[in-house]
């Protein structure tokens, strides 16, 4: 069983800000900024490619709700919603959450991506051919 299901299930304490039959939303141990959320189901999937869509709409739907909670709550100047699919992409934890990071200034973390050079036709031409599959 997962640390999540776990935390879900009252095994493991947690500071739980919200929760209803499907959703628990609990500060990340690891506060990026203060207010840093992590909103979960209650249901297990592994990421956001294996959560069934109503669950997903469920579940960003009180990420909306919460970022807008928190926001104001800590005057936070902006706020970071994220999500890592796959080890590769930084997720640590195997079940499908999303963080709510709140943004204070540009002191308090950084988020940065790496600019490459790719031939966007051709990543168009891939994609579009890809959808076209399904």
């Amino acid at each position: 069983m997962c640390i999540f299901c776990k935390i879900i299930n009252g095994e493991i304490p947690s500071k739980k800000i919200y929760e209803d039959e499907d959703i628990v939303a609990i500060l990340d141990i690891s506060q990026a900024t203060k207010g840093h959320t992590l909103v979960l189901p209650k249901k297990h999937f592994a990421n956001i490619l294996e959560i069934e869509d109503y669950e997903y709409l469920k579940v960003m739907d009180r990420v909306k709700d919460l970022a807008s909670v928190i926001t104001k709550t800590f005057n936070a100047s902006g706020v970071n919603i994220l999500n890592n699919c796959g080890e590769t992409a930084g997720q640590t934890v195997m079940h499908f959450h999303v963080h709510i990071i709140p943004r204070y200034e540009n002191t308090d973390v950084k988020i940065e991506f790496t600019s490459h050079e790719y031939n966007l036709d051709e990543i168009q031409k891939e994609i579009l051919k890809s959808l076209k599959q399904n």
